[in-house]
């Protein structure tokens, strides 16, 4: 995997250089061209360039090495600001999540705000992204056995997966822009400040349950 790692960083630097000289050249184009519908055309170009440079980065940043700054986070925050970050991204996404918020006032994690939010993030993409049923999605968060825990209980249509190496295995599941990096990046994430991600199927309501569970920081 780390041969694969460093195959994939390399490609996608060089490729990122092919497309910035394009993109340039493009830009080029565009300055000297006149006719109004061309010049339409070469923007629409240059947004296409930018996109495929895009994916490369956020491909590299998703097989990139988990470095964490950690700082106290008080954990009633860190839930506030993952709700707002999901109303932003998408108003209909957000209010199909019911949250179910147990006493946080209190708690304390050391956490890498934006990395950890990152991971959390990766979870309800990918709960609205595959099975999912028309029922909502119910997130939890409670202060347990010392821990900080968070659930998501995602409704599916059918579910197929394995629970056995559930989100340690990537390019499992290729699709276009999509290419299984997404649940182990989100491991990695959780397991670099300590914790454990874990899933289960419970088939009696027919709902995947995703459980990541954390350490309480002292609050220094």
């Amino acid at each position: 995997m780390t041969d694969v790692v460093r195959f994939v960083r390399q490609l996608s630097h060089d490729l990122r250089n092919h497309l910035n000289a394009s993109e340039l050249q493009s830009a080029y184009v565009y300055e000297i061209a006149e006719e109004a519908e061309l010049k339409e055309e070469i923007k629409r170009l240059r947004g296409m360039l930018s996109e495929m440079g895009n994916s490369l980065q956020r491909l590299t940043t998703s097989l990139a090495e988990v470095k964490l700054t950690e700082m106290p986070y008080p954990a009633a925050a860190f839930i506030e600001d993952l709700q707002q970050k999901l109303a932003l991204q998408s108003a209909e996404q957000s209010n199909a999540i019911e949250w179910n918020l147990q006493q946080l006032d209190g708690a304390t994690l050391n956490i890498d705000p934006q990395m950890l939010q990152q991971a959390m993030l990766e979870l309800f993409a990918n709960a609205f992204l595959h099975d999912r049923s028309d029922q909502p999605l119910v997130a939890s968060a409670e202060i347990a056995a010392g821990q900080f825990q968070f659930q998501l209980r995602e409704p599916k249509t059918a579910f197929t997966g394995s629970m056995e190496t559930w989100g340690e295995r990537p390019f499992r599941k290729l699709k276009h822009g999509h290419y299984g990096l997404g649940l182990p990046r989100v491991r990695s994430i959780v397991q670099a400040h300590g914790g454990q991600l874990t899933a289960q199927y419970d088939q009696p309501s027919s709902s995947l349950i995703t459980t990541v569970a954390l350490p309480l920081g002292s609050g220094e």
